[in-house]
């Protein structure tokens, strides 16, 4: 068997060329961990679309993989290879398909580039500060000018081309100006999407496997589009069904999808983004791994929750909008009264008290569950978020009696009689007439 052209040097005395040299760098840090990412730029020969390759280090199933991105003009094409198969790959691309290559380690930055007269170029350096693994990544156009933006790097680059697609950049692949604080939200979004499903059952499953998402109340799908991006590149197959009762919008979106090659059936592995104008109910008998309702109105967060429990969801991901169910229903405990005589700070103790019923539901129905600030002020007043993740094993009976205990306890100390998600649970009819056509995401959404 011939040896790999980056060992070629050890066997002859014919010195190694510049993309051996390359290649055995490559290889080297991968064996020493000091590998940080990859970029492959210049196509030739290759598809007029495809623009560069981008790889990263990924663990699946316990063993070592790179995580390999074609990026093109509207679609990326992600393939999860074993490091000596990549790094085979890798030798393959530089010598048929790409005039530059860009590897960055924890000690040096090393590229290299075809000259206009055909000559390979190699140059090593030393990393500087940009180029630490909180960098941005080569060819990133946000760029890692400080410390402090380098601490701010996006989960997603600029040129990710659904956020063209949906006016969040321009043709120049240049944030908008007047989209900077809904890229901000899907940034932050795509963290805790990320961050959730590192935590869940999910990361255990075999990565061929489809991950199925429902997204209610999708409005102009920026969050559905980026939760299909971040599947893919994590080298998940997403199955993203995106729900919305305004047909206007899911015209809209499932155009951008079919552009972009996201549609059903134009994905070679199989994955797929689609919109559906309805309601969560039409959905409901299909199993879903992760469920996200965004600014559902009142009981319909409740709605979607419930739904994503009997599906055995393993993410429950919801930002309620609005909290009207109890505010009718509280008294003001005699110690509370002159606090709670203000309006607002009732308002405030009933959103407070119906996301903390809701957690403790969820708890009890077999979730890790969390209340938190999805997003600052600043950006949005609806800035709460629930995150269920499940676990791997029940709660023991006691505790889980102990946590619809404290339910009790709570709607007993306020005065509150009923509460949707624990009505939906109990298989009580919870859901009045009206609740799922005040479902619509705002214009933040």
């Amino acid at each position: 068997m011939n040896a790999p052209a980056s060992d070629r040097s050890a066997l002859s005395p014919v010195a190694a060329t510049e993309p051996e040299k390359f290649i055995a760098r490559l290889r080297q840090s991968l064996a020493d961990g000091s590998f940080q990412r990859l970029l492959l730029g210049r196509p030739h020969d290759a598809e007029p679309s495809l623009e560069k390759l981008l790889a990263r280090r990924l663990l699946l199933r316990g063993e070592e993989h790179l995580s390999m991105v074609w990026r093109h003009r509207t679609k990326d094409i992600t393939k999860n290879l074993p490091l000596e198969a990549a790094v085979a790959e890798v030798e393959r691309l530089v010598a048929a398909q790409f005039h530059h290559a860009h590897l960055v380690t924890r000690g040096h930055d090393i590229q290299l580039m075809m000259g206009k007269k055909g000559q390979w170029g190699l140059r090593v350096g030393k990393v500087a500060a940009a180029a630490d693994p909180g960098a941005a990544e080569p060819g990133d156009p946000t760029g890692a000018a400080s410390a402090h933006d380098r601490a701010k790097r996006h989960a997603l680059s600029l040129d990710t081309p659904f956020l063209a697609e949906l006016g969040v950049t321009d043709a120049q692949q240049r944030l908008v100006p007047a989209m900077a604080r809904k890229w901000r939200q899907i940034n932050k979004f795509a963290e805790v999407l990320d961050h959730a499903i590192a935590q869940s059952p999910l990361a255990q499953r075999d990565a061929t496997e489809p991950v199925r998402v429902l997204d209610f109340g999708a409005g102009k799908g920026y969050l559905t589009f980026a939760v299909h991006h971040r599947l893919r590149a994590a080298g998940r197959v997403p199955e993203v069904i995106g729900v919305e009762l305004r047909p206007d919008l899911t015209t809209l979106c499932n155009d951008a999808a079919a552009r972009l090659g996201m549609a059903p059936g134009q994905s070679a592995d199989g994955g797929s983004l689609h919109f559906a104008t309805g309601d969560v109910r039409s959905f409901a008998a299909r199993p879903i791994d992760i469920m996200i309702a965004l600014h559902a109105c009142d009981t319909a967060t409740d709605v979607a929750m419930h739904r994503g429990v009997l599906s055995g969801a393993a993410i429950i991901l919801c930002s309620p909008c609005c909290h009207k169910e109890l505010r009718g229903q509280m008294k003001a405990p005699p110690l509370l009264q002159p606090m709670l005589r203000h309006g607002i700070h009732m308002t405030e103790q009933a959103e407070m008290l119906t996301d903390t019923l809701r957690a403790l539901l969820l708890q009890a129905s077999g979730y890790d569950a969390q209340v938190f600030e999805f997003i600052s002020p600043e950006h949005t007043s609806k800035n709460k978020m629930v995150l269920a993740v499940r676990r791997a094993q029940p709660l023991p009976e006691s505790q889980r009696q102990a946590l619809l205990a404290q339910v009790q306890a709570l709607k007993a100390h306020y005065g509150v009689e009923r509460q949707a998600l624990e009505s939906l649970l109990a298989g009580a009819p919870a859901e009045p007439a009206g609740i799922l056509a005040a479902i619509a995401r705002d214009g933040a959404a």
